[in-house]
């Protein structure tokens, strides 16, 4: 387990002022991934940006009113995929975004991308829109791979175009998925080598999961699918640990890994359990209204989130209050995703009580979690690949 970068800006409530993120969802795909349960809906007929972007910019309005007085620190637009969309529809959504809160100075701005030809000729609008950052889903860099996974794109054609990213951001990184049907490790230490040559700065890397619902639950189901066996999946995990860190990526969170200070300040909001918004289509938030932590959530279904917006300013359809267990739950699974891991103090004040001390010297035996000489709470190496049992027994 490598110890937090230096370099990482403090926890909120650490000597720095908070964190506020933005997280807009554009929810139209090509075509949809076979093992993909995200927000993401296929239209055969064009998308009328125009009224998306005014719906997009209604709901940032109504959202702004509820959490006023905040200086959004990131924003990034997720789906989906956000490279669908015409580098001016994007413009107008920052744009309604910095009419209604202040956007600091050095703001990342982030925008989900498919390294597709087609849609890397829009890299240089983006920018000029005020995108500074990109993250592509390249997911694999072979073509057999890439096919299996319903991958639209070539092994080439993805790698172009993280040549062209690296023309047009300063910063840029992409997402590959391991653990896929027969990879050995050996070759995806190789494919993990490649990878990190062309990405620079930051990669995340999402061991593949079957998930329900998805065409790929059914073919796993029926024994037409075969991912790796729980031996390999580790010494798939294992490799990507040991080749990242030896050069110079090592994980500041459970699936990414990055040069130091080069972490994705956006999704640093999510697992320091800071404030952020959620805009668009199956969105969700964390707002703190009158002193209270609200769990927000829209309409998931595009056509019935945009009538709803139109007519009542905003889709929210769950908004729930969290309690002080609640939130100090979510802030002890997310926080300790980390590599830095938490402040056990920041809990406490969270819930109202402290961890388990006999709960701590009883994981610290197995080896599954750290406790430096600050008393900040980290989970191991060998704690990671079993993460949910560490946090549950935890929150117990």
């Amino acid at each position: 387990m490598t110890s937090p970068h230096p370099d990482l800006p403090p926890q909120a409530g650490e000597g720095k002022g908070k964190a506020f993120g933005v997280y807009v969802h554009w929810p139209f795909c090509l075509s949809k991934c076979p093992y993909c349960d995200f927000n993401s809906h296929v239209r055969h007929a064009p998308v009328d940006e125009e009224r998306f972007a005014k719906a997009f910019a209604r709901e940032i309005e109504t959202t702004a009113a509820r959490a006023p007085g905040r200086e959004v620190s990131s924003i990034f637009l997720g789906g989906g995929t956000p490279s669908l969309m015409q580098p001016k529809t994007v413009g107008a959504i920052l744009d309604a975004i910095a009419r209604h809160w202040r956007v600091a100075p050095d703001a990342e701005v982030s925008l989900e991308a498919n390294p597709t030809s087609v849609e890397a000729t829009r890299f240089r609008g983006y920018r000029s829109a005020g995108v500074n950052r990109v993250s592509l889903g390249v997911q694999a860099l072979d073509d057999a791979s890439l096919k299996a996974l319903g991958r639209l794109h070539t092994a080439r054609e993805a790698l172009d175009a993280v040549a062209i990213a690296r023309t047009a951001f300063d910063r840029y990184s992409f997402d590959l998925i391991y653990a896929r049907p027969d990879q050995t490790p050996q070759m995806w230490a190789d494919e993990l080598k490649l990878a990190i040559a062309e990405a620079a700065e930051h990669l995340s890397l999402y061991q593949l999961t079957i998930e329900e619902g998805t065409p790929f639950f059914g073919l796993h189901a029926a024994g037409k699918l075969k991912t790796p066996d729980e031996a390999v999946a580790r010494a798939l995990y294992d490799v990507t640990q040991e080749v990242c860190a030896r050069h110079g990526l090592p994980s500041y969170e459970i699936s990414n890994h990055a040069r130091p200070g080069a972490e994705c300040k956006h999704n640093l909001v999510y697992w320091r359990g800071e404030e952020y918004a959620g805009i668009g289509p199956g969105a969700h938030g964390r707002l703190d209204v009158d002193g209270t932590r609200h769990a927000i959530a829209t309409e998931k279904r595009p056509e019935a989130w945009l009538m709803r917006v139109e007519a009542n300013g905003h889709g929210v359809v769950v908004d729930d209050r969290l309690n002080s267990e609640e939130r100090a739950d979510e802030f002890l699974l997310m926080g300790l995703r980390l590599a830095e891991g938490i402040d056990p103090e920041r809990y406490a004040v969270l819930s109202g009580r402290t961890l388990d001390p006999g709960r701590i010297a009883i994981l610290r035996e197995q080896g599954a979690i750290t406790v430096d000489a600050n008393g900040r709470l980290r989970v191991t190496k060998d704690g990671f690949p079993v993460l949910d049992a560490v946090v549950a027994d935890l929150a117990a």
